[in-house]
């Protein structure tokens, strides 16, 4: 199935459109969440200094879980009657973000750019959410789901990034370098 193309079937309740149009939501997430257990696992293995196994060991048990993510996604794009795409090229190709930008480094440079990527995807898994509400509480609650582990894994990073104060020291970054760089930096004060 091509994108924006309704199926020719989908789940009882739904019409036709309606299915379309969450199943393209749905493969922006299924991407997302592809690539996020793919920097998780990047991470995992490139992750250095003296924070090395507390992250290493903390990362694991993430990409199990959006790997379980990426997994009901594609299965609820098939039940909508739609074709879950899960190859590298066809993400490559839709994806409307960068390839993650930090390769061996710093325990901490590292949580402070995967802070940045579980913002991007929760805040889109957010707004997917919202759209597929109007018409699909079934899909809207998989998501919920989904939310609720994301936002979990990303306040065990921000624990590590977050002063006694509050602060975390990404606030300001824009992006995975920018974040890396300024966790790093506050690390050493």
């Amino acid at each position: 199935m091509s994108k924006s193309a309704s199926p020719k079937y989908t789940v009882p309740g739904l019409s036709t459109h309606d299915g379309g149009v969450i199943i393209d939501l749905l493969r922006m997430r299924l991407h997302a969440l592809n690539d996020l257990s793919l920097t998780l696992k990047h991470v995992h293995w490139n992750v250095v200094g003296p924070h090395f196994i507390a992250v290493h060991e903390m990362l694991d048990p993430q990409v199990d879980r959006v790997r379980e993510m990426a997994d009901d996604t594609a299965e609820r794009i098939s039940a909508l009657g739609g074709v879950p795409e899960g190859t590298p090229g066809v993400l490559v190709a839709e994806r409307t973000w960068d390839d993650y930008g930090v390769a061996r480094a710093d325990a901490i440079a590292h949580l402070g750019a995967l802070d940045l990527v579980y913002t991007g995807i929760i805040e889109a898994h957010r707004s997917a959410m919202d759209e597929i509400g109007k018409s699909d509480p079934v899909t809207e609650d998989i998501l919920i789901e989904q939310l609720r582990a994301l936002e979990q894994f990303q306040w065990f990073v921000r624990a590590h990034l977050e002063s006694s104060g509050g602060t975390l020291a990404t606030a300001n970054s824009r992006t995975e370098r920018q974040a890396a760089k300024a966790a790093k930096a506050d690390s050493k004060r």
